[in-house]
Protein backbone atom coordinates (compact mmCIF):
# COMPACT_ATOMS: atom_id res chain seq x y z
CA UNK A 1 0.00 0.00 0.00
CA UNK A 2 1.54 3.03 -0.90
CA UNK A 3 0.37 6.97 -0.69
CA UNK A 4 -0.75 9.23 -3.56
CA UNK A 5 1.30 11.46 -4.48
CA UNK A 6 1.53 14.69 -6.34
CA UNK A 7 3.37 13.40 -9.40
CA UNK A 8 0.62 11.10 -10.48
CA UNK A 9 -2.38 11.84 -8.12
CA UNK A 10 -2.38 15.84 -7.60
CA UNK A 11 -6.17 16.85 -8.99
CA UNK A 12 -7.02 13.83 -6.94
CA UNK A 13 -5.55 15.07 -3.53
CA UNK A 14 -6.56 18.34 -3.95
CA UNK A 15 -10.62 17.60 -3.89
CA UNK A 16 -12.21 18.51 -1.22
CA UNK A 17 -13.17 14.60 1.20
CA UNK A 18 -16.51 14.26 2.08
CA UNK A 19 -18.52 14.22 5.69
CA UNK A 20 -18.60 10.62 7.04
CA UNK A 21 -21.73 8.74 7.49
CA UNK A 22 -21.34 7.34 10.53
CA UNK A 23 -23.83 3.95 9.43
CA UNK A 24 -21.72 3.91 6.51
CA UNK A 25 -20.67 0.18 6.22
CA UNK A 26 -17.36 1.19 4.82
CA UNK A 27 -16.32 2.65 7.44
CA UNK A 28 -14.43 0.05 9.78
CA UNK A 29 -12.66 -0.99 6.62
CA UNK A 30 -11.69 2.57 5.54
CA UNK A 31 -10.38 2.73 9.37
CA UNK A 32 -8.67 -0.17 8.83
CA UNK A 33 -6.85 0.75 5.79
CA UNK A 34 -5.97 4.04 7.29
CA UNK A 35 -4.79 2.30 10.86
CA UNK A 36 -2.28 -0.53 8.44
CA UNK A 37 -0.67 1.95 6.41
CA UNK A 38 0.35 4.11 9.58
CA UNK A 39 1.58 1.22 11.36
CA UNK A 40 3.64 -0.13 8.94
CA UNK A 41 5.17 2.93 7.60
CA UNK A 42 7.06 6.01 9.36
CA UNK A 43 4.52 8.69 9.53
CA UNK A 44 2.95 11.02 12.01
CA UNK A 45 -0.39 10.94 10.72
CA UNK A 46 -2.69 10.25 7.79
CA UNK A 47 -5.59 11.92 6.30
CA UNK A 48 -7.91 8.81 4.29
CA UNK A 49 -8.00 10.54 0.76
CA UNK A 50 -4.15 10.23 1.00
CA UNK A 51 -4.71 6.62 0.59
CA UNK A 52 -7.61 7.15 -2.11
CA UNK A 53 -10.24 7.27 0.36
CA UNK A 54 -12.16 10.96 0.28
CA UNK A 55 -13.71 10.83 3.57
CA UNK A 56 -13.09 13.33 6.73
CA UNK A 57 -10.94 10.56 8.10
CA UNK A 58 -7.72 11.26 10.10
CA UNK A 59 -5.74 8.37 11.58
CA UNK A 60 -2.80 10.07 14.29
CA UNK A 61 -0.13 7.52 15.15
CA UNK A 62 2.85 10.28 16.54
CA UNK A 63 2.35 13.67 17.81
CA UNK A 64 5.18 13.24 20.26
CA UNK A 65 8.06 15.71 19.28
CA UNK A 66 10.40 14.53 21.88
CA UNK A 67 9.76 10.51 19.85
CA UNK A 68 9.99 12.08 16.30
CA UNK A 69 12.81 14.01 17.87
CA UNK A 70 15.17 11.07 18.25
CA UNK A 71 13.81 8.99 15.51
CA UNK A 72 15.38 11.50 13.38
CA UNK A 73 18.54 10.87 15.04
CA UNK A 74 18.16 6.88 15.50
CA UNK A 75 18.61 7.31 19.54
CA UNK A 76 15.05 6.12 19.83
CA UNK A 77 14.20 2.97 21.82
CA UNK A 78 12.04 -0.13 20.81
CA UNK A 79 8.81 0.97 22.38
CA UNK A 80 9.50 4.84 21.02
CA UNK A 81 9.53 2.94 17.22
CA UNK A 82 6.71 1.17 17.70
CA UNK A 83 4.77 4.13 19.43
CA UNK A 84 1.23 4.36 18.29
CA UNK A 85 -1.52 6.71 19.74
CA UNK A 86 -3.95 4.71 17.36
CA UNK A 87 -6.38 7.63 17.57
CA UNK A 88 -8.83 7.78 14.57
CA UNK A 89 -10.67 10.84 14.19
CA UNK A 90 -14.20 11.40 12.19
CA UNK A 91 -16.15 14.71 10.54
CA UNK A 92 -13.34 17.00 12.18
CA UNK A 93 -14.70 20.14 12.90
CA UNK A 94 -12.12 22.98 13.73
CA UNK A 95 -13.91 25.65 16.17
CA UNK A 96 -11.34 27.75 17.23
CA UNK A 97 -7.21 28.34 16.28
CA UNK A 98 -4.87 30.00 18.44
CA UNK A 99 -1.07 31.61 18.74
CA UNK A 100 1.35 30.80 16.18
CA UNK A 101 4.52 28.23 15.81
CA UNK A 102 6.53 27.41 12.88
CA UNK A 103 7.81 23.95 11.44
CA UNK A 104 9.64 22.56 8.53
CA UNK A 105 7.03 19.87 7.10
CA UNK A 106 7.31 17.01 4.61
CA UNK A 107 4.48 14.98 3.86
CA UNK A 108 3.79 11.34 2.02
CA UNK A 109 1.89 12.54 -1.04
CA UNK A 110 4.56 15.70 -1.57
CA UNK A 111 7.83 13.13 -2.35
CA UNK A 112 10.86 15.69 -1.12
CA UNK A 113 9.25 18.86 -1.05
CA UNK A 114 10.10 20.37 2.36
CA UNK A 115 7.99 23.66 3.36
CA UNK A 116 8.47 26.06 6.10
CA UNK A 117 4.70 26.48 7.89
CA UNK A 118 3.01 27.89 10.47
CA UNK A 119 0.42 26.95 12.21
CA UNK A 120 -1.41 27.36 15.14
CA UNK A 121 -0.21 26.65 18.33
CA UNK A 122 -3.56 25.56 19.70
CA UNK A 123 -7.02 24.46 18.03
CA UNK A 124 -10.22 23.50 19.38
CA UNK A 125 -11.94 20.98 17.41
CA UNK A 126 -15.00 18.42 17.32
CA UNK A 127 -15.13 15.10 16.24
CA UNK A 128 -16.61 12.13 16.19
CA UNK A 129 -14.87 8.58 17.76
CA UNK A 130 -14.90 5.17 16.35
CA UNK A 131 -17.73 4.49 18.85
CA UNK A 132 -19.81 7.91 17.43
CA UNK A 133 -19.14 9.37 20.37
CA UNK A 134 -19.02 13.62 19.61
CA UNK A 135 -16.12 14.93 21.46
CA UNK A 136 -14.76 18.58 21.75
CA UNK A 137 -11.18 18.47 22.64
CA UNK A 138 -8.23 20.94 22.66
CA UNK A 139 -4.89 20.55 20.80
CA UNK A 140 -1.62 22.44 21.54
CA UNK A 141 1.90 22.33 20.90
CA UNK A 142 2.98 19.67 18.14
CA UNK A 143 -0.08 17.20 17.80
CA UNK A 144 -1.61 20.75 16.72
CA UNK A 145 0.84 21.37 14.27
CA UNK A 146 0.22 18.15 12.97
CA UNK A 147 -3.66 17.86 13.06
CA UNK A 148 -3.45 21.50 10.89
CA UNK A 149 -1.25 19.31 8.39
CA UNK A 150 -3.91 16.63 7.98
CA UNK A 151 -7.09 19.04 8.08
CA UNK A 152 -5.64 20.50 5.36
CA UNK A 153 -5.69 17.36 3.40
CA UNK A 154 -9.64 17.15 4.15
CA UNK A 155 -9.88 20.33 2.37
CA UNK A 156 -7.56 19.48 -1.09
CA UNK A 157 -4.79 21.86 0.94
CA UNK A 158 -1.34 20.91 0.45
CA UNK A 159 1.49 22.29 2.85
CA UNK A 160 3.79 23.23 0.34
CA UNK A 161 0.76 25.90 -0.95
CA UNK A 162 1.01 27.65 2.22
CA UNK A 163 4.34 27.33 2.97
CA UNK A 164 7.02 30.17 3.28
CA UNK A 165 9.93 28.62 1.45
CA UNK A 166 9.80 25.20 -0.25
CA UNK A 167 12.53 23.36 -0.76
CA UNK A 168 13.54 20.15 -2.57
CA UNK A 169 15.86 17.94 0.28
CA UNK A 170 15.55 13.80 0.48
CA UNK A 171 14.55 12.18 3.65
CA UNK A 172 18.14 11.30 4.59
CA UNK A 173 19.16 15.28 4.24
CA UNK A 174 15.82 16.42 6.15
CA UNK A 175 16.80 14.27 9.19
CA UNK A 176 20.43 15.92 8.89
CA UNK A 177 18.31 19.74 8.58
CA UNK A 178 15.70 18.79 11.22
CA UNK A 179 18.62 18.93 14.09
CA UNK A 180 19.28 22.62 13.02
CA UNK A 181 15.96 23.98 12.15
CA UNK A 182 13.03 22.32 14.98
CA UNK A 183 10.00 23.10 16.12
CA UNK A 184 9.41 26.89 17.19
CA UNK A 185 6.83 28.05 19.31
CA UNK A 186 5.95 31.40 18.40
CA UNK A 187 3.11 32.70 20.81
CA UNK A 188 0.80 30.55 22.68
CA UNK A 189 -1.81 32.89 22.43
CA UNK A 190 -4.04 35.52 20.46
CA UNK A 191 -6.52 35.16 17.21
CA UNK A 192 -4.05 32.96 14.63
CA UNK A 193 -6.11 34.62 11.69
CA UNK A 194 -4.69 37.62 12.86
CA UNK A 195 -1.19 36.72 14.18
CA UNK A 196 -0.93 35.15 10.25
CA UNK A 197 -1.23 38.39 8.58
CA UNK A 198 0.57 40.66 10.83
CA UNK A 199 3.22 41.62 9.16
CA UNK A 200 5.60 41.30 12.63
CA UNK A 201 5.53 37.64 11.60
CA UNK A 202 6.36 37.65 8.06
CA UNK A 203 9.32 36.32 6.08
CA UNK A 204 11.60 39.29 4.97
CA UNK A 205 10.58 39.18 1.07
CA UNK A 206 14.58 38.02 -0.07
CA UNK A 207 14.10 35.00 1.89
CA UNK A 208 10.73 34.25 0.85
CA UNK A 209 12.42 34.39 -2.81
CA UNK A 210 14.97 31.96 -1.84
CA UNK A 211 12.59 28.85 -3.19
CA UNK A 212 13.25 25.99 -5.14
CA UNK A 213 11.21 24.33 -8.04
CA UNK A 214 8.65 21.79 -6.34
CA UNK A 215 9.01 18.36 -7.30
CA UNK A 216 6.33 16.50 -9.84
Amino acid sequence: MEALTIKDNEAYLRQISKPVKLYDKDLKKDIEVLEKYCEENAVMAMASVQLGIPKRLIYLKNTNIDIINKMKSNNETEEERSYNENKVLINPKVLAKYGMTDYWEACASCLDNLGHVRRPYGIVLEYYTTEGIKYTDTFEGFPATVLSHELDHLDGILHIDIADQVLLMPQAERKVFSQTHPYNITRKNGDFNILINDPAYQLPLEEKGRQRKREI
